[in-house]
């Protein structure tokens, strides 16, 4: 990325199910819900939103093996799209097992979203 224009962050938690792709989209949707770039068009090359990058960056607190980068990538509508998985985020006890729920464990997964915009 040659110019970083605009920084969004975010958070998400999957209380039950222990599911890192609900954690993940639910971060990331966090990141850009209260966002609005009406200025984007006019700073980027050839005022074209195909020549935005995005990078979102996910802390995670496991299983990085088991999250769906092309789903993430798929909810960025606009530009060249990067996700770097870092270590980080929250697994933590939800305090309570909950079967129907698809719980493996008590376990809750907090994961952080950081989207970089720029070209």
């Amino acid at each position: 990325m040659k110019q970083l224009v605009f920084i969004e962050t975010g958070t998400g938690t999957d209380v039950h199910g222990q599911d890192i792709n609900v954690a993940a989209r639910r971060a990331v949707e966090n990141a850009l819900h209260y966002n609005s770039m009406p200025g984007i068009r006019n700073i980027l090359p050839e005022n074209n939103l195909s020549n935005m990058k995005v990078n979102v960056k996910l802390g995670l607190p496991m299983d990085h093996d088991r999250l769906d980068v092309e789903a993430v990538k798929g909810m960025i509508p606009y530009g060249t799209v990067t996700v770097e998985l870092l270590d980080g985020g929250l697994a933590t006890s939800s305090g309570i097992y909950l079967e129907d729920q698809n719980d493996k464990n008590d376990l809750m997964y907090i994961v952080n979203a950081v989207v970089e915009v720029g070209y």
